[in-house]
């Protein structure tokens, strides 16, 4: 069963459960919701749903339990009471609006730009006024090009274990790590996850562009708590020292000169550029075309003519 079936199902409960002035049997649930009557026996019925409702109250949803009044110990239902699960009246003042639209735009190129659009719309209908863009000036962006972020997102999200393939530097293979994310994080123009290594049996922190190929989600969902209090950008900036390569690049023409601003030297129209993340940093050379060729490193050399490669021909990208 596909991710969005699953959520049309609790999403499906969870009306059913509001819409109901009763406590609603179970017996009630399978008959109005899909999913439910088509189960091939009882058992599977009642796996799938008591798998559904501890979901919904780990997400935070106050199903209750209602027991029947005959004194014999069976439950008459289950209800979600309105008034323990509907929001308070928000507010916000034109200052906060601009904050939430600034936050958006730092969404608009990630897996969650559709849901902070739809969240912003729904704040503007609450008559407050329109939600701004934020400062003038002020261009807020998450760019990622590790395929494995929003597969990290998603298990901090759901407390899902993940396994990856992970490089350590300097490392000419990659090791079998299994993590319990607990944040993703950036800084410095990097992505970290910080979690516990259920291998070593301590906190750990990873750089996304180490990650070989994809994280893989493992197990069920809400598996185990992240510690309260968690600092997870104080923990990434204290285990990841400064990391920095050099780049010899020969610059061809006048439109790739902002490349020589962060030269820390140049010979003729040969500069040597620092950079941290490899993939990030020749995403960026790409951009300059024929105006720049990368003569070392070489890894940093063959990533960028396989970025050219891909662009000219799409077909080598499968």
């Amino acid at each position: 069963m596909s991710k969005s079936d699953r959520a049309e199902r609790l999403l499906n409960v969870l009306f059913a459960l509001m819409a109901s002035a009763r406590p609603m049997p179970k017996s009630a649930l399978r008959e109005v919701i899909d999913a439910y009557r088509e189960s091939p026996s009882e058992e599977a019925f009642e796996r799938m749903f008591e798998r559904d409702k501890d979901e919904l109250r780990g997400m935070g949803i106050p199903i209750e339990t209602i027991e029947g009044t005959d004194g014999s110990g069976g439950i008459e239902g289950y209800r979600i009471l309105r008034d323990a699960y509907a929001l308070p009246e928000v507010h916000f003042t034109g200052d906060e609006l601009a904050v939430l639209g600034l936050a958006a735009k730092v969404w608009e190129q990630a897996s969650l730009g559709a849901c902070a659009q739809r969240a912003l719309r729904k704040l503007e209908s609450l008559g407050d006024g329109a939600v701004v863009d934020g400062p003038v000036g002020i261009e807020a962006r998450i760019a990622t090009t590790e395929a494995c972020f929003p597969v990290l997102l998603e298990a901090v999200r759901n407390r899902q274990a993940v396994s990856f393939e992970y490089r350590k530097p300097q490392a000419a293979t990659a090791d079998a790590r299994h993590v319990h994310p607990w944040g993703v994080v950036s800084r410095r123009g990097h992505w970290y996850v910080v979690g516990h290594d259920v291998d070593r049996d301590e906190a750990r922190v990873f750089r996304l562009s180490r990650i070989v190929g994809i994280a893989m989600p493992q197990g069920p969902s809400h598996a185990y708590e992240i510690p309260s209090g968690l600092d997870v950008a104080s923990m990434v900036a204290t285990s990841t020292p400064e990391e920095f390569d050099t780049a010899t690049i020969a610059i061809k023409a006048a439109t790739a000169l902002s490349l020589t601003r962060r030269a820390i030297s140049i010979e003729g129209d040969v500069a040597q550029i620092p950079f941290g993340d490899e993939d990030a940093f020749a995403a960026e050379l790409v951009g300059y075309a024929d105006s720049i060729v990368v003569l070392s490193p070489d890894s940093l050399r063959a990533t960028v003519i396989d970025r050219l490669r891909t662009l000219t021909r799409p077909e080598l990208a499968s």
